[in-house]
């Protein structure tokens, strides 16, 4: 069974002005003609095609391909192992690709508007973006979130590592305090608990003392916010929640 250049047009998706050219280099030939001149291809002309296409969507050149698919030493099975390992590689890189897009992605989300090279400086192997989606189901209706990102995406690297300090030398005070053994409802505690309230309003949002309270509850019983806040100081999490609590309970008239 044989093949006209439109049918193998239709079936590989490439131009038969394509086909021509690949005929006319003696990449892909025809294997026979009609008596008009009409080219036919034979199902050994398709293999060869699959071949050449698949070796041009790697970023092979033509010549490359031709010298490739016409030497001698190699037989199919080569070409097989050869496009499996080519495949894996490239399937490993449009991973990292598609991750990195991602993130970019993220990163938009939560309005952090800093390169990949300003991203590493300022964070490291920490993914910043990693709770910008769940962050944006659980508060992206409010005025909280919306005020959160309208800020973040005006920070500067600067910016964002002069924040980074604030917290270093909060948590080193705090750890310094429960060292003490100063109780989270004196007026110590409370004084941290008040700080780290008013650097959430200066950073993201107004935050009351209500919602603080609420996220003092939250830091205890998510587990990745309890890790964050215990890797400053064991049992910081549960010391803040109730610094928290006593903070906002003075802060009443």
């Amino acid at each position: 069974m044989s093949h006209t250049v439109g049918q193998v047009s239709g079936f590989a998706g490439i131009t038969v002005r394509t086909l021509h050219h690949y005929d006319e280099i003696g990449l892909l030939v025809p294997s026979e003609r009609t008596h008009a001149g009409h080219r036919r291809y034979s199902d050994a002309d398709l293999d060869r095609l699959q071949q050449i296409l698949f070796y041009r969507e790697l970023g092979f050149p033509l010549d490359e391909v031709a010298a490739l698919l016409d030497d001698p030493e190699t037989d199919p099975r080569a070409h097989l192992r050869r496009q499996h390992e080519l495949l894996t590689a490239r399937i490993e890189k449009l991973q990292k690709m598609a991750a990195a897009v991602e993130h970019a992605m993220e990163a938009r989300k939560m309005g952090i508007n800093l390169t990949p090279e300003e991203r590493f400086e300022v964070f490291g192997d920490k993914d910043p973006e990693q709770y910008a989606e769940e962050a944006e189901q659980r508060w992206g209706g409010t005025d909280a979130y919306a005020e959160s990102q309208r800020r973040a995406a005006s920070y500067t690297k600067d910016d964002w590592k002069r924040m980074q300090a604030e917290v270093a030398d909060w948590g080193a005070r705090y750890d310094a305090l429960m060292t003490a053994g100063e109780p989270a409802t004196g007026e110590a505690a409370m004084d941290m608990a008040e700080e780290h309230r008013r650097h959430i309003c200066r950073w993201f949002y107004e935050c009351p003392y209500d919602m603080h309270r609420s996220l003092g509850d939250m830091y205890v019983a998510d587990e990745r916010f309890k890790a964050f806040y215990d890797s400053m100081c064991p049992g910081l999490a549960e010391h803040l929640r109730e610094a928290i609590t006593a903070n906002a309970a003075r802060a009443r008239p």
